[in-house]
This record gives structure tokens, C-alpha cells and sequence, in this order.
């Protein structure tokens, strides 16, 4: 597959920003879909605050001075403009590649993340339609758009391609938690738990898998089995109030008062608006309402 990316005209450090944007895109940041607040449906872009992306960018821009007509190289600085937060500038640069090569599925597919990070959520769907287009074979393009057809409602349609990105890329991790979370939103929790098996399989030093899986056991009542996966998830990041709240709510249904307690308390002191930790205090300090009436 051809990603886009001139391999002799730029730095190191730069070709792989161009080349890895859309799969660190993929599944950093992914939430589950059952918080009450679902404020975040999609993956979300960490940007870099090192130095090194604006090195990056410098460095592309001579390059682009001295071969305007590179395409390779407008995509790949537009990558380290999104890395940077810059998404303005990073769709310009996209934009550019696409006039220059028209058949550039890597520049669609990152001007449709670029679309996606600044809400404007149809012209990133119409990005990735065009990127599958350019190429059939790109995993990406597929994950991506349906992470946004899975956000829309539209999980039909956000399953098909999800199915197609593992049968052209049997060990992507990120495929087979994205088709977890779409089995998950519509209550199919032991399929879920299959995908998400999977992709643990694939990946086991990511988070986001073991914390949607611990939503699917505790939906099917297995408590136990929820809490090790939160105690998973937290040893990779323990500043998730989500994975904190969960938690706690599999030990409270677990009757382990004490350590729910104490668990929604660690996701309150993370995000003072939790819902679910909110209302497990509430059950916990109140004692007067219970989950199990």
C-alpha cells in the first residue's frame, strides 16, 4: 500500500508522523460506549508538547521551498501540523497533497482525521469514503469511518467496514476493538467480549480494550473477571476516572463495599463529574438506594 510518504526527502522522525497518523489515531483515547455523559465517541489525537513536531515542520517546510510540487511532502508536514494541534493548517497541507496527487489515500485519509478532530464530521466521512476509493486495501480508512458511522448511530454500516478492515488486516488491534465497542453499543456483550479478547490478543499494553471489556462482563454479570480487567487498564493509566468508577461499580455489585467505595472516591478525585462514580457514592454514603432491588 502506498501511504503518501516521500521516504527520501524527509527526516526520520517526520516520515513517521506522516506515515502513523491515522493508526495513532485509532485506539488511543477510545471510550466505551455506556458512560452516561458519552462525551467522546471516537479517538483523540495527543498532541506533542517535546519540540520535536515543530523541528519536524521546519524541516518539511524547506523541503516543500525547495519541491513545491511534492506531495509526499505537504502530506507529511500536514501530519506533523495535526500532531501539533494545528488541524487548520494540517487540512491545508492535505488539501495541497490531494491537488498535487488526486489518487493519495494516505492525504485523504488524514485530512478526514483532521476534519474529525475539528467537528466538522460529514466532510471527514466524505474523506474517508474517498481515501477506501484511492485504495480498497487501506485498514485505516475503513477503522476510521467507522468510528464515525459508530458515533452517528450508524453501527450497520460501522460493522461491515469493520469486518472488512480484520479481513484485509487479520492482527489489527484497533479493528477488532473498534467492532467491540460497535457489538457493545448494541447490547451484544458476548460478541463484544470476542472482539475485544482479540484485540487484548493482538495488543495487550493498551487500556482502552480491557476497560470497554470490563463494561461487556459487568453487563453479563461477570464481576470478577470486570474488576481484573479495570485493575489491567488502570496499571496502564491510572488517571482514568472511568476505569476507577467501573471498577467500583463491579465490586459493589460484587458486594465489596469497601473497595467500591473507595473506587468511586479515586474517580471523583480524577473527574469530579463522573456520573457513574457519582451516583455509586451517592448509593454508598447514602444507603438507601441499591442495585440490587
Amino acid at each position: 500500500m502506498n501511504n503518501g510518504i516521500g521516504l527520501s526527502r524527509v527526516t526520520p522522525a517526520a516520515r513517521v508522523l506522516g506515515a502513523t497518523v491515522l493508526t495513532a489515531l485509532a485506539l488511543a483515547g477510545c471510550d466505551t460506549v455506556s458512560r452516561a455523559t458519552a462525551t467522546r465517541q471516537f479517538a483523540v489525537l495527543e498532541t506533542d508538547k517535546s519540540g520535536a513536531t515543530e523541528v519536524n515542520i521546519a524541516s518539511l517546510s524547506d523541503v516543500i521551498q525547495r519541491n513545491p510540487g511534492d506531495a509526499a511532502a505537504y502530506n507529511t508536514r500536514g501530519a506533523a501540523y495535526a500532531r501539533a494541534g494545528n488541524y487548520d493548517s494540517a487540512i491545508a497541507d492535505f488539501t495541497k497533497a490531494i491537488q498535487l496527487d488526486p489518487n493519495s489515500a494516505s492525504a485523504y485519509g488524514n485530512r478526514a482525521l483532521a476534519y474529525r478532530q475539528s467537528g466538522r464530521n460529514d466532510a471527514a466521512l466524505q474523506d474517508f469514503s474517498k481515501a477506501i476509493n484511492a485504495d480498497p486495501n487501506y485498514t485505516a480508512a475503513y477503522i476510521g469511518r467507522a468510528n464515525l458511522q459508530r458515533a452517528q448511530g450508524n453501527f450497520d454500516a460501522a460493522y461491515g467496514d469493520l469486518s472488512q478492515a480484520i479481513r484485509l488486516t487479520p492482527e489489527s488491534a484497533e479493528a477488532y476493538h473498534a467492532r467491540g465497542l460497535v457489538r457493545q453499543a448494541q447490547g451484544q456483550h458476548r460478541a463484544a467480549i470476542g472482539d475485544f479478547d482479540a484485540a487484548i490478543d493482538r495488543n495487550p499494553f493498551v487500556a482502552a480494550p480491557y476497560a470497554a471489556r470490563g463494561q461487556s462482563l459487568i453487563a453479563t454479570n461477570q464481576y470478577d473477571k470486570a474488576i481484573e480487567d479495570y485493575n489491567a487498564a488502570l496499571n496502564v493509566n491510572n488517571k482514568d476516572a472511568d476505569s476507577w468508577a467501573y471498577r467500583g461499580l463491579a465490586y459493589e455489585k460484587s458486594n465489596r463495599r469497601q473497595e467500591a467505595l473507595e473506587s468511586y472516591q479515586r474517580a471523583v478525585a480524577i473527574d469530579q463529574a463522573n456520573p457513574i462514580a457519582k451516583q455509586g457514592l451517592g448509593r454508598m454514603q447514602g444507603g438507601m438506594a441499591s442495585l440490587f432491588r
